[in-house]
């Protein structure tokens, strides 16, 4: 074999090799947007998928807000399952019923006696099946239960796994977790 053959098998084995590097390969993950989902007469102050901050919610509100983002595996897989934190204020009414001025050194003050009942809660919750990774949905529910979806699909399309209605009471007691 000639030595200008050797170069150019050499020159083709190379070339190969580098232009497999530029071959597209797809993601594992994925940022999907955060959205929630207040079914109860809580406001949710804050709340986090994996770290990452859902916008804040308001008693038996939700939708349409969405916050950036979670990461998530592309293809669901069984077992799959998302970390939530939030912020509750079980009476986000309350400023209303209060006689000093909005804003004035005495509702500061009530307020900070107000914002000592909030509550925070942590969830570890299993993410429904999805075919499609899309906006993560996170339902707040009454006994500071949390359901997550992470498809392309609305709540009102008919195949969206849950079907909660938008106002739910909070029962008498709550179950034991």
């Amino acid at each position: 074999m000639s030595e200008a053959m050797i170069r150019l098998l050499l020159v083709m084995v190379f070339s190969g090799i580098t232009l497999q590097g530029c071959a597209e390969s797809k993601p594992e993950r994925l940022g999907a947007p955060i959205e929630g989902y207040s079914h109860t007469s809580a406001a949710i102050n804050r709340f986090s998928v994996n770290g990452n901050g859902g916008p804040n919610i308001s008693p038996y509100g939700g939708g349409g807000k969405q916050n950036c983002c979670a990461p998530l595996p592309v293809k669901w897989h069984p077992g799959l399952t998302v970390v939530v934190e939030w912020e509750k204020d079980p009476d986000p009414h309350a400023y209303g019923r209060w006689p000093e001025p909005m804003f004035s050194d005495g509702w500061r003050k009530r307020m900070d006696e107000h914002e000592t009942r909030y509550t925070r809660h942590r969830a570890v919750v299993a993410v429904a099946p999805y075919e499609r990774l899309g906006v993560v949905n996170v339902h707040f529910l009454p006994c500071n239960q949390v359901a997550v979806t992470a498809g392309n699909m609305l709540p009102r399309n008919p195949r969206y796994p849950y079907r909660f209605p938008q106002k739910m009471q909070e029962p008498a007691t709550c179950p034991k977790p």
